[in-house]
């Protein structure tokens, strides 16, 4: 499917057209739509499902927000980050129009009152992250509210094929149906060719319901520099310096990948004299939130931040983004420049370019990739926890135990369900804890005989301890036979009625488990098999991805026509006269030479100290690639209980590649 095959952006009916653009004057005060929103909003609007594929800051936003005022009933919008949320509810608060969100932020009554708006239709919008689908206190609320809408912000998550692929947004197509949701917008501003037949396969979307608008935007002036990396500082305060000076008011976010150099470039730039500060996600969300907010109002004109920053950031006038460090990918990089002049005006792009920070960002691909002795470790786990069907398991804990990071715990689950080993049942909070806001007996007197019975039997199925109770759903069940579900809906609704306070904590998913799928050796060996293979592909993908990203920076052909069709837009321009190509810069990128990594006697001293803590703490024997790793730096679930980073060979090889690493440790364990 490509752009041609999308929806034509000027067929439109005069009678209809007129009606919308006086909504968008009375409802937002805008005169016009900008490329792509109505063609969205008249597919929405017809009753149809639809993605939107708009560049980063072209307003996709407003094709939900615009529709959420003419349907009968609630949006529902999956937004990947909480400050996307809050900058967006900001804006809509701005123009009059209900909405809320339910998030990690909120209190306890906050959230009640958020539900209580909702159900009375007070709220016409409620935004939402894709994990809170998991929380059995949301699913009951969801099942008793009227949903238009669903609205997917980032969609290409979806996407296997996606630079961002988070396997909780894989069952979203199955939301729609157990929610009853007739329609749904995806979102996106990063979609390849295949990443765009991928989501519109899982929704079932037609071609003629697929709007893109172009890609390429003709006021970022993209250059590629290349620079050594003992140079990298020189230049990035030559170009900061160059477009803050003479009182400029234009700011700019130079981008880094950890957070550490974030701190070191901040500092480096203030010493020059810059008003710069560094954002990432190891500081405090206050911290975070404050440096935002003086970004926004122009207190601080430049911010060194990781890919933490800048999602849902709306600021106009960012008149220069510079990437320190190489980015992750070639959608990750658009995404970032992305952020830079939409006011229209010129905006300058520099990524200072070099091959030696290449290992890190190879990192993050290689400390993603399980070890078949974890997944095999996962499977005996599966198999032994596993009583009547039915598996209980509590990720963190889990992703310790096997040694696997959360996301690719989360893509295990999911390729266990499509390979028919495991079914999700449902998540629930192992506990529930509540204290009485009214008195027991005025609680009980407002309910019927029969109501009144069931209350008392919770009620003495709770164990209090001075004021607070915990809820003992098995001695119930055992009991009474009284279903969960029943129970969870009777304490919601006390809790609503401010009759109760309720607490739940410890979220336990439920998988129903084929047991005779993970019954012998034979058959968890060859699952084991499948899985590492499925994920040394993935691994080899996103390895290509990064060599593809470095192949663009070294183009001889123009920068923007390239990045346009890569993003499948053919309509851009072939030459467009303004990026560092164009001017007939084309950028060779140097390699620091390394000292060859030493002898075998020197890798296994390093390793020692790594084996004498395992064996201290009784776990199990480290494996070659976890060797690896530590020597690389990276961090694994399992170092965290080993207090790794403490020893002296943690990180010692992070210059080299892991595959050279690799090879090494290989060597010493031969």
């Amino acid at each position: 499917m490509s752009t041609n095959d999308a929806i034509h952006l000027g067929d439109t009916s005069t009678s209809n057209d007129a009606n919308l653009h006086q909504l968008l004057q009375q409802q937002f005060g805008f005169d016009q739509f900008r490329p792509g929103q109505q063609a969205a909003i008249e597919t929405i609007l017809s009753g149809h499902s639809a993605l939107a594929i708009f560049p980063t800051g072209s307003g996709k936003s407003l094709c939900y927000q615009f529709c959420a005022q003419q349907l009968p009933n609630l949006t529902l919008v999956i937004s990947p980050l909480l400050a996307l949320m809050k900058d967006q509810l900001a804006f809509l608060a701005s123009k009059g129009i209900a909405a809320a969100s339910i998030d990690s932020s909120l209190t306890y009554e906050q959230t009640q009152q958020v539900m209580r708006d909702v159900r009375d239709n007070r709220t016409r919008i409620l935004m939402v992250s894709v994990e809170r689908f998991k929380n059995e206190r949301f699913r009951q609320f969801l099942h008793s509210v009227a949903i238009s809408l669903l609205v997917v912000d980032e969609a290409h998550c979806i996407s296997e094929w996606g630079h961002n692929f988070r396997p909780d947004y894989l069952k979203i197509p199955q939301f729609c149906e157990a929610f009853s949701i007739p329609q749904t917008l995806l979102l996106t501003a990063t979609a390849t060719e295949q990443v765009k037949h991928d989501m519109a396969s899982r929704f079932g979307l037609a071609p003629q319901h697929i709007i893109q608008t172009g890609f390429y935007r003709p006021n970022l002036d993209l250059s590629v520099v290349a620079v050594s990396q003992q140079d990298k500082n020189n230049h990035l305060a030559h170009y900061v310096k160059h477009f803050t000076a003479g009182g400029s008011t234009g700011a700019g976010i130079v981008y880094v990948t950890l957070q550490q150099t974030a701190e070191e470039v901040a500092q480096y730039l203030m010493s020059e004299g810059v008003n710069a500060r560094a954002y990432h996600a190891g500081m405090e969300q206050d911290a975070r939130q404050d440096i935002q907010q003086q970004f926004m109002g122009n207190r601080v004109q430049v911010i060194v931040a990781t890919i933490a920053f800048g999602m849902g950031i709306d600021k106009s006038d960012i008149r220069f983004v510079m990437h320190y460090d190489l980015p992750k990918s070639i959608e990750n990089y658009s995404q970032e420049i992305g952020r830079a002049g939409r006011d229209g005006n010129v905006s300058y792009c520099i990524t200072l370019a070099n091959l030696d920070g290449l290992n890190t960002v190879e990192n993050f691909v290689y400390g993603d990739t399980p070890e078949p002795e974890s997944i095999a470790n996962l499977l005996d786990i599966i198999a032994s926890e596993t009583d009547q069907g039915r598996w209980e398991v509590q990720e963190l804990s889990l992703s310790t135990a096997c040694n696997i990071r959360t996301l690719p715990l989360k893509t295990l689950f999911v390729q266990l369900e499509l390979m028919d080993v495991i079914k999700p049942s449902f998540a629930y909070f192992a506990d529930f804890k509540y204290r009485f806001v009214e008195d027991k007996q005025v609680i009980l007197n407002r309910f019927n005989a029969e109501r009144q019975a069931f209350l008392n039997q919770v009620f003495e199925h709770t164990q209090f301890k001075k004021i607070w109770g915990q809820l003992d759903f098995d001695s119930l069940y055992q009991q009474y036979g009284s279903e969960r579900q029943r129970v969870v809906a009777a304490l919601e609704y006390l809790a609503e009625h401010n009759l109760i306070i309720l607490e739940t904590k410890k979220i336990t998913q439920v998988y129903s488990v084929k047991q005779h799928t993970l019954s012998s050796d034979t058959q968890r060996q060859q699952l084991t098999q499948q899985l590492a293979h499925y994920f040394s592909g993935n691994e080899h993908k996103e390895i290509v991805r990064i060599g593809k990203l470095v192949d663009f920076f070294e183009l001889d052909t123009c920068l923007s026509a390239a990045l346009a069709q890569y993003f499948d837009d053919q309509a851009a321009p072939k030459s467009c006269g303004h990026c560092s190509v164009c001017r007939g810069e084309i950028a060779v990128l140097s390699k620091q030479t390394l000292a060859p990594l030493p002898d075998t006697a020197s890798v296994a001293q390093l390793l020692a100290p790594l084996h004498q803590v395992a064996q201290a703490k009784s776990l199990p024997t480290v494996t070659i690639a976890t060797q690896a790793k530590f020597l690389a730096g990276m961090v694994m679930p399992r170092f965290s209980r080993m207090k790794v980073k403490q020893l002296a060979g943690f990180g010692h090889f992070s210059a080299y590649r892991y595959q050279d690493i690799l090879d090494a440790v290989k060597k010493v364990n031969s």
